[in-house]
């Protein structure tokens, strides 16, 4: 999205994550956005973040409940018009999809593409 043209923050609790990302080439010098520490189901966090002028948003914790908390946040409190969660439990993901909450699931993602995968090769 950085590399598009789009602003970009991240947040994250973590204040090591961002040095991780850096030598792993996730997070290069060429990254233009911003870092900010902290919780992201934090309000004021988000606040310092910008969320309050954010065309979209985006959680992609490790934690399903922390995802989609932070999303409900970004949706119904700062109004944010685009926000999507990724949820690992398909039930979950299901769930909230129906509810409004725009998810992604690997867990989903991954099983089709596997399936994609195998299909294609006893077609060969």
């Amino acid at each position: 999205m950085d590399r598009s043209g789009h602003e970009v923050v991240i947040v994250d609790r973590d204040p090591n994550a961002f040095s991780r990302a850096s030598t792993r080439g996730v997070l290069t010098r060429e990254f233009k956005g911003d870092q900010v520490v902290g919780n992201g189901t934090d309000a004021d966090v988000l606040r310092r973040a910008g969320i309050e002028h954010a065309d979209g948003f985006v959680a992609v914790t490790e934690g399903d409940n922390r995802n989609i908390m932070a999303s409900q946040i970004a949706k119904h409190v700062f109004k944010v018009p685009h926000v999507v969660a990724r949820i690992y439990d398909p039930e979950r993901a299901d769930a909230y999809e129906k509810l409004g909450l725009h998810t992604i699931c690997p867990t989903i993602e991954g099983a089709l593409h596997i399936q994609k995968v195998l299909l294609e090769r006893e077609s060969k």
